[in-house]
């Protein structure tokens, strides 16, 4: 009886060994992937929140401003009667060419 005893007691120190060498195992991978995650932010170039706040704020900025004066040189244009360029007017739209059409040569 006393070896069976022993025996269980040897298996529950062995048991116990490799849960403690699995949780130091654990921590180890942890902090490993934290290591490799903050290498790959680190390397990754980001631009932090309150810089990118701080430049989409000077852009609207700018953006509204912009329309702003754009309406203003159209009221004083009118005004003046001045005729603004067909392509201030109006938003060019770039030339599309249609396929199977070849373009003809020139005959010398």
């Amino acid at each position: 009886m006393q070896t069976r005893g022993r025996f269980f007691d040897d298996l529950a120190k062995v048991a116990g060994g490799a849960a403690s060498t699995l949780s130091g195992v654990k921590a180890e991978m942890e902090g490993f992937v934290r290591q490799q995650i903050e290498r790959l932010l680190v390397n990754a170039d980001l631009v932090p929140r309150d810089e990118f706040d701080a430049i989409k704020a000077v852009a609207t900025k700018a953006r509204i401003e912009q329309e702003a004066l754009e309406t203003r040189v159209r009221a004083l244009e009118k005004k003046l009667g001045v005729q603004a360029p067909a392509q201030a007017r109006t938003k060019a739209k770039p030339a599309v060419k249609k396929p199977g059409k070849k373009a003809k040569k020139p005959r010398l």
